[in-house]
């Protein structure tokens, strides 16, 4: 499907997720949709959001309205990065390079998984643009530091370390739906993988015929196998439970560039993480897909800014699938947001143009939320726009999250 009849199909990105929801075998589908345990935390993400509402300004001079910014110093289109999501290219063939491709022609930056089924090279010599790399701390830290030797030598911009993740989580609707790694066909899975023709013969039969079986091309050189063949164990995936702030002040002696800490949600360890030498924090819940209990991130954001708002670059995830969620997490003193759901579900539904589209939603939807705020550029959102509950005022806390009012201010861009 081309991007112009994707603009007639898909006017948001839950038209979006429908189109991925009929390509997609249903513990594919999951996979990507869904959270943890009862999606108690996923849930919880879009229902933050809803909570905050915008007081829009009028007779305001909103002509030539731009989502323009600056992310970690560099020229970005708008206030978005496209979240690093592993496996990609189980939605569609070359997945990842398809989002890259999309993400660098519309000129915001993209994190690629250490999930990811495509080599961290080759998306770089075919996608180019901002590249930043997601990086998971292996129990083994000399695997962790193979792997950021091979970032830098791929010349990626920025490296991610994400530090949520101690222990696998537990997502049940995988194990009903047959759906695990390392992969197995069964009777659980045989008939829905068949029942999506277009899918088993674009993603699984083409990619097999022209590379073989699908691997983790990003872990480290010993655990790079067929998915279907990977172990399972402690030392075999890329969780560990004994990160350190000296581990990532190694991490930042190791890199040259910008290095960002993903799924920091309390302002102990966003200050914490600043002075182990982070450039800036990724406010993250895994999009809901860790801990279930978790609080959304956009209600710890207040309290983060407040503490390193003036310090660091502070970027949300989780839960952003629309404009207005970017514009309220600007307003809130966010530089920008990551998104990883909405543009899988693109790429799920059409490959490159379906990432294409989902920006463009995205971006169409900020700009649109901004003039009907009055602002014509992002310095103009800010909290006197936002009627806030009164937790986000003071913060998830308990901190006096005083910043928000200068939150445009302090924004660490």
């Amino acid at each position: 499907m081309d991007i112009e009849r994707l603009r007639t199909k898909a006017l948001s990105i839950s038209d979006l997720r429908e189109l991925a929801k009929r390509h997609l075998p249903r513990g594919i589908f999951e996979y990507v949709a869904r959270g943890t345990d009862e999606d108690r935390a996923l849930d919880g993400n879009a229902r933050a959001f809803d909570e905050i509402e915008i007081c829009p300004r009028v007779v305001q001079d909103v002509s030539g309205a731009t989502a323009q910014c600056s992310i970690l110093g560099k020229p970005s289109a708008a206030p978005l990065a496209i979240s690093p999501t592993g496996f990609a290219s189980l939605l569609w063939l070359d997945g990842e390079i398809g989002s890259a491709k999309a993400a660098a022609a519309a000129g915001i930056p993209f994190a690629l998984s250490t999930g990811s089924i495509t080599p961290m090279e080759r998306v770089k010599e075919e996608a180019g643009g901002r590249l930043w790399l997601q990086l998971y701390v292996w129990p083994q830290r000399e695997m962790t530091r193979e792997l950021i030797d091979r970032a830098r030598k791929a010349d990626y911009e920025a490296l991610i370390v994400t530090v949520d993740t101690p222990v696998a989580p537990f997502r049940p609707y995988n194990l009903k739906n047959g759906f695990s790694i390392p992969f197995r066909l069964s009777s659980r899975n045989a008939l829905d993988i068949m029942c999506h023709p277009r899918w088993l013969f674009n993603v699984v039969f083409r990619r097999y015929l022209r590379s073989g079986p699908m691997v983790a091309e990003n872990y480290p050189q010993q655990l790079r196998v067929p998915v279907k063949a990977a172990k399972v164990g402690k030392f075999n995936l890329p969780f560990s439970d004994n990160v350190s702030w000296e581990d990532i002040r190694e991490f930042r002696r190791l890199w040259d560039g910008p290095l960002l800490i993903k799924g920091i949600m309390h302002p102990d360890d966003a200050a914490q993480a600043v002075n182990a030498g982070a450039d800036g924090v990724i406010v993250s819940n895994h999009g809901g897909r860790n801990l279930d209990a978790s609080i959304a991130p956009i209600r710890a954001l207040p309290s983060i800014v407040d503490r390193i708002g003036g310090k660091a670059t502070v970027l949300l995830d989780s839960g952003v699938t629309r404009g207005s969620d970017i514009a309220k997490a600007v307003a809130m003193g966010a530089s920008g947001v990551m998104v990883g759901k909405a543009g899988l579900f693109g790429v799920a539904a059409a490959g490159q143009p379906g990432a294409q589209r989902a920006i463009e939603i995205l971006v169409e939807e900020l700009l649109r939320v901004m003039i009907f705020s009055g602002a014509r550029e992002l310095r103009d959102l800010d909290h006197h726009l936002l009627r806030l509950p009164a937790d986000f005022r003071r913060g998830s806390y308990g901190v006096d999250a005083a910043a928000a009012a200068t939150a445009s201010q302090r924004r660490g861009g």
